[in-house]
C-alpha cells in the first residue's frame, strides 16, 4: 500500500539556513550612507517599493536587492548619489555573496532522519549561483534527491516538482518559513504545507494562514517535523 507521505519538499533560505538577518544588516548599511538624504524610515518604504518594482526584472536574490538600492540611492538623491556610495552598495552586496552559511538549529539531524525513508526535494528561489554556494557550503547537498532553483513558487511549481522527484503533489509535503511561497502554493497543489517560523520575514513574503485547511501545520521548531511525517505516514 501507497504510504500517505512519501516526498518532502524543503525551502532553503531562513529554514535550513539563516538568510534575511543579512538583508536587514545590509539594510542598516545603506540606511546609514544615506544618512544625509532620507531617513530611515523613508528610505525603507522606497527600497521596498523598488524591490516590489524590480521583481519581474530581476527576480528574487541578493543582486536584485543590490540593484534596488542603487536604484533607491539615485532616487532620493534626485540622481546626485556621490560615486563613493555606489561602490559602498555594490561592496555591502558582494559581502552577502560571501556571507559563510550558518544553519538553523535541528536542519542537519532532521535531513539526516528523513533523507533515508523518503524523497528529499530542496525547493529554492533566488540567484542560481548563489542558491548552489550556499547549497554546497551547506553540506547538506549530498542528501537530497532533488533540488529545484526556481524563479517563482506558485501553484505550479509545486505540482511539477513533486509529480517529477514523487508519486504527485497529494503524496507530498512542503516546509517552509514562508506563508506566502512555501505553504499557500503547496497546499493548492494538493500537498500538505508546514509553516516553520524563522522570526524575521522579508515584507513581500507576508501572508495570513489558511483557515480550515486540513493540510496546514504550523510548527515552531523543525525538530518537530519528524513527529509530524511520522504520525501523516
Amino acid at each position: 500500500m501507497t504510504r500517505k507521505l512519501t516526498t518532502i519538499g524543503f525551502d532553503a533560505d531562513d529554514t535550513l539556513w539563516h538568510n534575511e538577518r543579512f538583508f536587514q544588516i545590509t539594510q542598516e548599511r545603506f540606511a546609514g550612507l544615506l544618512a544625509d538624504y532620507a531617513d530611515p524610515e523613508h528610505l525603507s518604504e522606497r527600497l521596498l517599493a523598488a524591490e516590489r518594482r524590480n521583481l519581474g526584472h530581476y527576480g528574487f536574490g541578493i543582486k536584485g536587492f543590490m540593484l534596488s538600492m542603487i536604484e533607491t540611492a539615485l532616487e532620493v538623491t534626485s540622481d546626485r548619489v556621490p560615486g563613493a556610495v555606489i561602490h559602498e552598495i555594490i561592496t555591502a552586496g558582494q559581502d552577502m555573496l560571501r556571507h559563510p552559511i550558518d544553519l538553523l538549529p535541528h536542519a542537519r539531524e532532521v535531513i539526516e532522519a528523513l533523507a533515508p525513508d523518503y524523497t528529499l526535494v530542496l525547493i529554492t528561489k533566488g540567484d542560481l549561483l548563489d542558491q548552489e554556494r550556499k547549497l554546497a557550503q551547506s553540506g547538506l547537498g549530498e542528501m537530497f534527491d532533488a533540488v529545484e532553483i526556481v524563479s517563482e513558487k506558485v501553484m505550479q511549481t509545486y505540482h511539477a516538482a513533486f509529480t517529477r522527484h514523487g508519486e504527485g503533489p497529494t503524496h507530498a509535503m512542503m516546509v517552509g518559513n514562508s506563508m506566502k511561497s512555501d505553504v499557500l502554493p503547496a497546499i493548492e497543489a494538493g500537498s500538505w504545507g508546514v509553516h516553520v517560523p524563522h522570526g524575521l520575514e522579508w515584507e513581500l513574503e507576508k501572508a495570513a494562514p489558511p483557515q480550515g485547511a486540513a493540510r496546514f501545520a504550523e510548527l515552531m521548531d523543525l525538530g518537530e517535523l519528524p513527529g509530524l511525517v511520522e504520525a501523516i505516514s
